[in-house]
């Protein structure tokens, strides 16, 4: 069920959610992408490979800057949310007002590095709303509480702090039991699966990486209900 509420531009789910971004994205990834995830919420101009794919988004959220008139004629106006300050991200815009287990986003890697830091910085920051970034190699989350991934053995998991953090691992080549990770020290990119792999962390701020084909892995523990879930940052 989806609920659009014009009033607040909060979009309510009970199902995962796809995000668009205009970034770069693989037209076959948009299909891949509903196939899992069939409501769809564009980021501002994400709307348009929607479109140019003859899909019609359920939602666009943004301050409309990138999305071009010819495109933005072709929604209905009751799906535009409009957000018109400029000091966050359309990625920011986006993911603080859709209510979902989980979001599958596209089109926010790849291109510009400090786009994809901004997107980065914001899954972050919004720790209380799970989303997972597909990427041409591949799959990025904030990791939960905890999480278990049936991996391959030999497949890269690569973990990097955006905060000082500790916490448990199984199935890693090299455990992270005992180390504090920080983005201005020790972090973990380059690890290895030995067998299933289960991260237990004792707060937010790490960011997961793993091939692109453990996406529904990852999709499955999320929706599985036995991640947690970090609480909303004050604001």
């Amino acid at each position: 069920m989806i609920n659009l509420r014009k009033n607040t531009g909060i979009v309510r789910c009970d199902g995962p959610i796809t995000l668009v971004g205009g970034g770069e994205i693989n037209p076959k990834d948009i299909e891949l992408a509903l196939i899992r995830a069939e409501t769809c919420v564009a980021a501002d101009g994400g709307a348009a490979p929607l479109l140019d794919a003859g899909v019609i988004p359920d939602a666009v959220i943004g301050d409309f800057d990138s999305l071009s008139t010819d495109h933005k004629a072709q929604i209905p106006t009751d799906r535009l949310f409009p957000i018109r300050e400029q000091d966050s991200t359309d990625f920011d815009k986006v993911l603080r007002n859709v209510a979902t287990p989980l979001a599958l986003g596209i089109g926010f890697l790849g291109a510009r590095l400090d786009h994809q830091l901004a997107v980065l910085n914001a899954l972050v920051r919004h720790q209380d709303r799970p989303c997972v970034l597909l990427g041409a190699q591949e799959v990025v989350f904030h990791a939960p509480p905890r999480i278990t991934l049936p991996l391959a053995v030999g497949q890269t998991v690569s973990l990097f702090p955006l905060r000082r953090i500790t916490g448990r691992s199984q199935g890693l080549e090299w455990p992270i039991d005992g180390l504090e990770l920080a983005p201005d020290g020790q972090v973990g990119t380059s690890n290895r699966a030995l067998a299933d792999v289960t991260l237990e962390m004792e707060g937010p701020g790490l960011l997961v990486m793993v091939p692109r084909d453990a996406l529904d892995q990852v999709m499955r523990a999320f929706l599985s209900g036995r991640t947690g879930r970090w609480p909303a940052l004050a604001e």
